[in-house]
């Protein structure tokens, strides 16, 4: 730990504690000498106007009258938080020309300043935290603005909408509930009222979005997860079947520390081959993942889906025979 780091440990230790806490815990929470806890405790005191009440024989803590109202002054950082906030201030550097980075330029200048303080002024090495975007959709900024503030202010909204799997626009009517950012691209699930139902849209193929006054139907959380997280995937619905894959010995070294699903079962075979099962509805985004891992992956059940993969094999495979 740094000086800085040790003061934050320090100051969270005697807020929370509710007894005093004795020099010899304090020397090994802070993995220092008994002679730098006690610098650290002047200075928490006498720079920085702390309320520590004790002494070495019965310990030190902060009085019970002032302490629900002392804070440390400032922003102070431990180390994890600092490397959070490094991946941040880069993950917004890297959306510069990105959706709402006229709104995101502020906040990106405010981290960049809580850095500086940090580091004394002194330049990090930003360029050494890398923040890859894998497949990401071009968005239209005011349409993305239009559907957050409806999120956010609970407000209907009216669009366009052209869905990939049919190419063919239909106007939808919803009350938004959640936007959702999964695998570097932004979804909507909301209600749709004209069918009645929970449904999830790709920002990106939203068009002509207006907001209404007409304030949004809440739907209840517990319906919201039961619908669209019960499944595999973003456009998840309720569960209908359950999967199993089995991967190679070579796939489980990775996928054996994945989350696929929070209702995952997995194992390892007695040969190293890895078992995976999996709760889904719509086949399709789950299909494309195994199908990912080529000759790795495995569906052995359901039969419906397994054949649908040998399908698509079959056509991959189609494409690649003699002419």
């Amino acid at each position: 730990m740094d000086r800085y780091e040790r003061i934050t440990a320090l100051h969270r230790l005697l807020k929370s504690a509710r007894t005093a806490v004795p020099m010899p815990r304090l020397m090994q929470e802070l993995n220092c000498s008994r002679s730098t806890v006690y610098r650290l405790i002047a200075f928490l005191r006498d720079a920085l106007m702390a309320p520590v009440v004790g002494d070495s024989e019965t310990g030190f803590s902060y009085d019970p009258q002032e302490s629900e109202r002392f804070e440390l002054p400032g922003v102070w950082l431990s180390s994890g938080e600092l490397h959070a906030l490094l991946a941040a201030q880069q993950l917004l550097a890297r959306a510069g020309n990105g959706v709402l980075s006229e709104v995101m330029a502020p906040l990106q200048q405010r981290i960049e300043a809580l850095l500086d303080g940090q580091r004394g002024g002194k330049p990090w090495p930003l360029e050494r935290v890398r923040v890859i975007q894998h497949r990401i959709r071009k968005l239209d900024e005011l349409i993305f603005r239009a559907v957050a503030t409806a999120v956010l202010e609970r407000r209907q909204l009216r669009f366009e909408y052209c869905a990939r799997t049919t190419g063919q626009d239909t106007r939808r009517w919803v009350s938004p509930q959640r936007i959702t950012h999964y695998r570097d691209n932004w979804y909507l699930d909301a209600w749709d009222h004209d069918r009645e139902a929970l449904r999830s849209f790709s920002v990106d193929r939203v068009r002509k979005a207006q907001l209404l006054a007409e304030a949004a139907l809440d739907v209840a959380d517990e319906q919201l997860n039961s619908h669209l997280a019960s499944s595999y995937g973003i456009f998840a619905g309720e569960p209908k079947n359950w999967a199993t894959i089995v991967f190679s010995a070579r796939a489980a070294r990775w996928v054996a520390d994945e989350r696929w699903h929070s209702r995952q079962q997995g194992r390892f075979l007695p040969d190293g081959r890895y078992e995976l099962k999996l709760p889904y509805s719509n086949g399709r985004e789950l299909l494309m993942d195994v199908l990912h891992y080529g000759a790795d992956a495995v569906i052995t059940a359901p039969v419906s889906l397994r054949e649908q993969a040998r399908l698509l094999l079959g056509l991959a495979y189609a494409n690649y025979a003699d002419r």
